[in-house]
């Protein structure tokens, strides 16, 4: 994309020509990003409000705009990608330094770490059992789905306990995820410069990742463990690319053992990475579970509970939930993110990021829950055109935060607004309708010299 020449004519009536250059525009959009997230920190306390929605819709469109100039343009210079991490860097201090909310689930983050230090099992004790009350500390006294054990698997929970052992607050767990934030920079900065040549990727591109709203308002603002699988994610796909498989094969493990969601991904592994490393991955996250044995048995704390009971923001799970079990339809989420893993791993190359996104993405579509800091897994691997419809789902999903608004005016938590589910997936389901017929009409004009 060339440079914009505008024209406008000085007090004499003369013209002049105004160039605005691609590096300008990405300027002016960071600026925006900037300054609309700045307003979106100080309406933080009022998630969901009409003030904290408007500046985030705000930031939302500008972050699409940018998109498009970091698509459309083969080059910036080191200044701009420089400039875009430093403003990157201003709005995620505005998120860091407020508070989380009260119900955040880092209150239960650090509970988890403080269960384990002082020899408790996270995945036994109930954190509202009168027993246990002499446990809390302020930060952990009011945290969410207090009857329930913890659901968070063994990686995640030595991550918490390692970061509350040097300090136990929620400030000190919030500084630790926006550190992961900020080393998937570094990685994916080098996995940008490996494949340069080989796929014509460009190290610009590092911002279609750092410029994502959700990063200031999940990471740096209500601190979701999300951000460290990806970071472990990220460094399995730089791995990959390296062929340094034991690498690759642990840190998926690893990841994995944050949440569940990637295991979806195993099958783009297949024949990259040999046997014992498989085997050495597996020993990996085996011993992660040791300490949380409950008289040999796997751990999973209150993951049942979660599957069979929980719905927010879940089409496809909403709809076939009535005639369907819900663990069947977890297991279909499952399926349908493996059989999208198997099919790119046939038509992908390895750390190819459209095959890292798409597998999840498809499977988080069928889950029975769709919060926006789930969506964190997929920002690292939105590096090209065909990841714009996940791209658009980053941000038509702004609108369900009006649920944190609507429980503060003291309705009870449920379904949500029928017209923030159907903005948020069709505009979803309208970008990848007119992706594919943009390839359909291509490949049509494509074919018709053939055929003559």
């Amino acid at each position: 994309m060339g440079a914009y020449d505008g024209t406008i004519t000085d007090w004499h009536g003369r013209i002049v020509i105004v160039k605005i250059t691609p590096a300008s525009r990405v300027y002016i959009l960071g600026a925006t990003l900037c300054v609309a997230l700045t307003i979106c920190s100080r309406n933080f306390g009022d998630r969901g409000g009409p003030y904290f929605i408007t500046s985030l819709t705000l930031a939302g469109i500008a972050y699409l705009l940018a998109i498009r100039e970091f698509f459309a343009t083969p080059k910036f210079s080191r200044r701009v990608v420089v400039i875009g991490l430093v403003l990157a860097a201003v709005w995620n201090i505005e998120f860091l330094r407020l508070p989380p909310g009260a119900d955040d689930d880092i209150h239960r983050y650090v509970w988890d770490g403080r269960l384990q230090r002082l020899g408790y099992n996270p995945y036994i004790v109930v954190p509202n059992d009168p027993s246990v009350k002499d446990l809390h500390t302020p930060e952990t006294r009011d945290l969410n789905n207090a009857y329930l054990p913890s659901p968070y698997p063994p990686g995640a929970q030595l991550f918490f306990r390692a970061v509350t052992a040097i300090h136990e607050s929620t400030f000190a767990l919030k500084v630790a995820f926006v550190v992961c934030e900020f080393a998937i920079v570094f990685v994916l900065l080098d996995v940008l410069r490996c494949t340069r040549q080989e796929q014509g990727q460009r190290a610009h591109l590092v911002l279609a990742y750092a410029w994502n709203p959700l990063l200031a308002i999940e990471v740096a603002g209500s601190g979701h463990i999300d951000i460290v699988g990806a970071l472990l994610l990220v460094v399995s796909a730089a791995a990959l690319v390296r062929r340094w498989r034991p690498t690759a094969a642990v840190a998926l493990g690893l990841a994995i053992a944050v949440k569940l969601l990637p295991v979806v991904l195993l099958p783009l592994y297949w024949k990259r990475v040999r046997v014992r490393d498989t085997a050495l991955a597996a020993a990996v996250v085996g011993l992660l579970y040791v300490p949380f044995l409950n008289h040999g048995r796997i751990p999973i704390g209150s993951l049942g509970t979660y599957v069979q009971s929980f719905r927010f923001n879940g089409p496809v799970f909403a709809a076939l939930d009535q005639v369907v079990s819900p663990q069947l339809l977890a297991g279909l989420a499952a399926l349908v993110g493996l059989l999208t893993a198997v099919w790119l791993r046939k038509n992908s190359d390895a750390g190819s990021p459209d095959a890292f996104a798409w597998p999840m993405a498809t499977s988080l579509l069928c889950a029975p829950v769709v919060y926006p800091w789930y969506l964190l897994w997929l920002l690292p691997f939105m590096r090209s055109a065909s990841t714009l419809p996940i791209i658009i789902w980053t941000v038509s999903i702004i609108p369900i935060y009006v649920q944190w608004h609507l429980r503060a005016l003291g309705r009870p938590w449920g379904s949500l607004p029928g017209w923030a589910m159907l903005l948020e997936y069709g505009c979803v389901a309208i970008a990848a309708a007119i992706i594919a017929l943009r390839r359909l009409s291509r490949s049509s004009v494509l074919q018709r010299p053939a055929d003559r």
